[in-house]
């Protein structure tokens, strides 16, 4: 019940110098709390005047707050279960970009096995030609087959005793010459170093000492293939030491004279 009229009413009784808690007590004890009260209210009065808007904003306030906080508790319920269409359509685009990968690697790879397949089936389209001449050239050279043995056979046989030119001589001049009359056919660019012995054989003989040119290679495959015992002329001792240095594995035995 108090207001700013019983406040002001009161003001000149606290301006008295005898309107204090002290003299109170001097007349007497309950007067001195009537006085000490009444201060206490018009202090109380002025306080609560300010206080009591702060108490309605504070009110009004928490209102709001309490609107707000539900409006974000909504919003939050919205935002969690947007979240959720969000992870699941992630999910979803992510599983598509990892399919969408998947295809690009594996056309890709298609392509590239397309790219190579294409090369080799051109590749192999420009060898038809070659493979079809030389299934021609097979079956010719199996025709001229019968001759070319002929030949080796009586190199082999009856030229190792003579020199090169005499070697030339019995092949070319004399047995093609009779081939031809017996029409036997044969190659006539015969390579007889080719058809009787492989290049690595005629590499490991150069190392163990046998010249590289051709009189010595035939005399090799002589040696080597002929039915007979050869019989090496030597005066600069090669063809002696290739042959010690090719049977020294199996102990070849050597008598000096």
């Amino acid at each position: 019940t108090i207001n700013d009229e019983t406040v002001e009413l009161v003001q000149p009784y606290f301006e008295m110098e005898d309107y204090t808690l002290q003299h109170g007590k001097k007349v007497c004890g309950n007067v001195a709390g009537l006085l000490s009260w009444t201060q206490a209210m018009v202090v109380f009065y002025g306080v609560n005047r300010e206080v009591l808007p702060l108490k309605a904003n504070l009110a009004k306030q928490e209102g709001r707050l309490k609107i707000a906080n539900a409006e974000k508790d909504k919003a939050q319920a919205e935002l969690d279960e947007k979240q959720t269409e969000l992870d699941k359509v992630q999910a979803k685009f992510d599983a598509a970009m990892k399919e969408k990968m998947d295809l690009e690697n594996d056309a890709e790879t298609c392509k590239r096995k397309m790219q190579a397949a294409s090369a080799l089936i051109d590749g192999l389209s420009g060898e038809k030609v070659r493979w079809t001449q030389q299934s021609k050239e097979f079956k010719s050279q199996i025709k001229r087959l019968v001759g070319d043995i002929l030949l080796c056979t009586g190199f082999l046989s009856y030229c190792g005793p003579f020199n090169q030119d005499f070697r030339n001589l019995l092949l070319k001049d004399l047995w093609e010459a009779e081939l031809r009359a017996h029409k036997i056919p044969f190659s006539d660019d015969l390579n007889l170093i080719a058809m009787l012995v492989d290049q690595p054989t005629i590499s490991e003989w150069n190392l163990q000492g046998l010249p590289g040119d051709h009189l010595s290679i035939q005399n090799g495959i002589i040696v080597t293939k002929a039915s007979r015992y050869p019989l090496l002329v030597d005066p600069q001792t090669q063809g002696k030491e290739w042959v010690k240095n090719k049977e020294q594995d199996n102990e070849l035995q050597v008598n000096s004279v």
